[in-house]
């Protein structure tokens, strides 16, 4: 029977009903990251750095815990929109459950590899302290990341976008309380800075994971038994890992190319790396509004696809792309002319000033090519076509953007900026590469929801 809760989700479904909350949840997310480096850059440069190194490792891991949660943003979007009501409960027992387990053997992993991941990244032998304490706070309480994507990936695709802006909204002030405690405030005394800021970071999680689940039952959306899980759903389990492989694949290709470009620039000095951090600041607000765009295409296209609608998904996509598509090129160009008033923010070295203006130029042409990737990338995997962004994204980020960034930023000497144009390339190529694949259609058919066993 259907949940009287669940909100319906189909072509006549506003956007900004799901990317308003979305954009705002997402700015507050990125905030949550921000306001550690913001804080630490009055306390020690070094440690500014070195967080970037730690969080670059750190979403390494939330790429793990995304193969279940993009997988249950699939399954469940498609399965709503295919009114199969009866099977909800199990998917939702069966995605916390399996992303728990591998949160905790993650969390052990990354913790015991520590020093590793510091020889790989070069990190310097200022910050690598710094660095490797925040893995081991923030990375041993992993598990708590991966319950807290699955819940938030479901309570998406019910319609309910707005707890997670404000569940968002509450982290920022735990984290900013706690960081405040312990850097300036009745704890500094402690002298535990980097520490501080990373219990601070991991509390701030815990109590949104615990907030989620109240939603969850409160909202009646459904509910979480492992006696749900008798006899246990072994198929459905491989078909989720089978969607969710792929998708973080993708992700985890991405991120590996992007931690090499990382290792060039840690061998440009701390310069280079601040100047890297600092903008990559700047630039996540400059890509939010069309991130949150597609992240709510996706789920309206889950729904359309899982009621045989592909017309409506078709046309839909495109009608996103006329929205984000201005709107972030117009912000990442404000960021470029704005960013030598902004980076003093963090900083008054203008060498790394200097650095970061010259990023945030090629970065209008990152975000370009981002917007159209994370569109069609997004409905393609929400349309349960997830392998081809995987094979187009290994071969952009590899025989592109490392390539071009490589030979730009340190063969040429054009130095962070270069390794930044190697995005660039691989973005705008890869973008329309998805684009046509979405443009002829290869993606029909390919739902995850079998209607004649329904």
């Amino acid at each position: 029977m259907k949940n009287k809760k669940t909100i319906i989700i189909d072509e006549k479904t506003p956007l900004l009903l799901l990317a308003g909350p979305m954009f705002l949840e997402l700015f507050l997310n990125t905030m949550l990251n921000n306001v550690d480096t913001i804080m630490l850059s009055h306390y020690d440069e070094y440690a500014v750095g070195a967080v970037g190194n730690a969080n670059t490792i750190l979403f390494m891991m939330t790429i793990f815990f995304n193969v279940i949660a993009t997988a249950t943003s699939v399954v469940v979007a498609q399965y709503l929109g295919a009114k199969l009501y009866e099977k909800m409960n199990m998917i939702y027992t069966l995605a916390v459950m399996f992303n728990l387990a591998l949160g905790v053997a993650l969390s052990l992993a990354f913790c015991a590899a520590n020093p590793l991941i510091m020889d790989f990244l070069n990190v310097s032998p200022e910050m690598r302290p710094y660095s490797m304490i925040y893995i081991y706070i923030v990375g041993g309480s992993g598990f708590v990341t991966a319950v807290f994507n699955v819940m938030l990936q479901i309570l998406r695709c019910n319609g309910y976008t707005k707890i997670g802006m404000w569940v968002s909204l509450a982290i920022n002030a735990v984290n900013i309380v706690g960081n405040y405690l312990f850097l300036y405030g009745p704890l500094s005394f402690l002298k535990m800075g980097v520490e501080g800021v990373a219990i601070s970071t991991v509390t701030a999680r815990v109590l949104a994971v615990a907030v989620l689940f109240v939603f969850f039952y409160r909202a009646k959306i459904g509910r979480i038994s492992l006696r749900l899980l008798k006899p246990f759903p072994g198929k459905l389990l491989m078909r989720m890992v089978k969607i969710g492989l792929p998708s973080a694949g993708e992700n985890l290709t991405y991120n590996v190319y992007q931690t090499t470009l990382l290792s060039f620039v840690n061998a440009m000095g701390n310069d280079a790396v601040n100047a890297r951090v600092y903008c990559n600041m700047l630039i996540w607000f400059a890509m939010i509004f069309s991130n949150a765009c597609a992240m709510s295409t996706q789920i309206i296209t889950g729904h359309l696809v899982g009621a045989d609608k592909t017309d409506e998904a078709y046309k839909r996509v495109f009608k996103t792309l006329r929205t984000s598509m201005p709107i972030t090129v117009a912000l990442a160009s404000l960021n470029a002319i704005l960013c030598s008033y902004t980076l003093h923010i963090f900083t008054d070295n203008e060498n790394i000033i200097a650095l970061g203006q010259s990023i945030m130029i090629v970065d209008i042409f990152i975000e370009a090519g981002r917007c159209l990737n994370m569109t069609f990338v997004n409905s393609l995997k929400a349309a349960g076509a997830y392998i081809f962004p995987l094979v187009a994204g290994i071969i952009c980020n590899w025989g592109l953007g490392l390539t071009t960034g490589y030979v730009v930023g340190v063969s040429m000497g054009f130095g962070v900026a270069g390794i930044f144009a190697g995005t660039a390339t691989d973005e705008c190529i890869r973008g329309l590469i998805v684009m046509y694949y979405w443009f002829k259609k290869k993606w029909v058919g390919k739902s995850v929801v079998e209607k004649k066993t329904a």
